[in-house]
């Protein structure tokens, strides 16, 4: 009798576990994809405002969109850190990701400079806090001195000391390489999609995605100390595009995050995506350029017909019509173009210089770089 009872217990108890197992099951696969989205700054918070363009203003539209176009599709959730000109603790803006257990953070900003600086840049969390790393870093994390008790929500923590940052690396660590396949998307749609100039992927400790627990970005859309680039996501028709690349990159990332098996997207090598921030090395009166290709035919010089890559330039010599990417006196900025030609499938991709418009060996341009 107490055999017949005993094997009865571990019946129900078995079927018990089976049906919440089920209806587990069947909850997570009804559960959305939760997506929270930041406007940057907000309030007594202008950020930045170069050129007399309002950063909190743009963030604010930009986020809008890209909420407004995700929320279109069914399986998605989107909740906004903010929908208005209000200011928003950096602490509270991860608090409102974690406590809705979203899938992804998305951070939105514009970005400024002392001088004609331009592009975008896509930020994950890390300790490589190094040249305008570090820079971005401290402007964005000042924010906390607007918040009244900073001291203690931050426990001390100080936007100036490269130890305070490197500190906080640690604890979105398992999350980086998701973070870094998003960004890589959203950079990628910039260029071909937005047709906008991409400074890459970069790594800093932005205390914004300091405490999320998802896979978490900070996206600097442009500058808006560039005269051209502000004077772009001012308008409505620029901030559509911006937002409509990270859109796409968001569906691309869901759809493949879709695809495999798990919450671990495979396949693809985080490591090689970043790209490394070294110190600009410029070079006075040389400009460089990476040549892509060269061909009998006259190619329209624009991106779509080059994989994507901006700032075309065509040049012909004899019969050959010869094609570059970029243009800077930056010898890193002009290798990591080069890197990024290479990887959009044109291995042959080499630099090359002119001074004074007049081309010369690239080891003849090194000769002046300063020690």
């Amino acid at each position: 009798m107490q055999t017949k009872h005993n094997t009865l217990i571990v019946f129900l108890t078995l079927l018990f576990i089976g049906y919440l197992t089920s209806n587990t099951s069947l909850q997570a696969q009804s559960d959305k994809f939760v997506v929270v989205l930041d406007a940057g700054h907000g309030g007594h918070d202008s950020g930045n405002v170069g050129n007399g363009y309002s950063e909190k203003n743009i963030a604010l539209n930009i986020t809008l969109d890209v909420g407004k176009e995700l929320e279109k599709n069914p399986d998605i959730k989107v909740i906004y850190t903010r929908k208005t000109d209000v200011f928003i603790p950096l602490h509270e803006r991860a608090n409102i990701a974690n406590k809705a257990h979203a899938d992804l953070f998305v951070s939105i900003h514009c970005n400024a400079h002392h001088s004609q600086a331009s592009g975008t840049e896509t930020f994950v969390l890390g300790e490589k806090n190094t040249g305008r790393n570090f820079d971005v870093a401290k402007r964005e994390n000042e924010v906390i001195f607007l918040e009244e008790n900073y001291e203690e929500n931050y426990a001390g923590f100080d936007p100036s000391s490269p130890e305070s940052t490197i500190a906080i690396g640690i604890e979105q660590e398992i999350y980086v390489e998701q973070s870094i396949v998003l960004a890589r998307k959203i950079e990628d749609n910039f260029i071909g999609k937005a047709k906008r100039k991409s400074r890459g992927l970069k790594q800093a400790s932005l205390l914004v995605i300091r405490n999320t627990y998802m896979p978490s970005v900070l996206v600097e859309v442009g500058f808006l100390t560039n005269k051209e680039e502000g004077k772009y996501l001012n308008s409505s028709a620029g901030q559509t595009k911006m937002a409509a690349a990270i859109k796409t990159a968001v569906l691309d990332y869901k759809k493949e995050l879709d695809q495999n098996v798990g919450n671990k997207i495979v396949g693809t090598n985080t490591r090689t995506m970043l790209e490394e921030e070294e110190a600009p090395k410029l070079i006075e009166g040389v400009i460089f350029k990476v040549q892509i290709a060269a061909s009998s035919r006259a190619l329209d010089p624009k991106p779509y017909n080059f994989e994507g890559l901006s700032d075309i330039s065509r040049e012909k010599a004899g019969n050959i019509y010869k094609y570059f990417s970029g243009s800077t006196s930056d010898y890193n900025e002009v290798k990591r173009l080069q890197d990024k030609a290479r990887s959009k499938g044109f291995p042959g991709a080499f630099v090359v210089a002119y001074k004074e418009g007049k081309k010369i060996s690239v080891s003849e341009a090194l000769k002046s770089v300063p020690n």
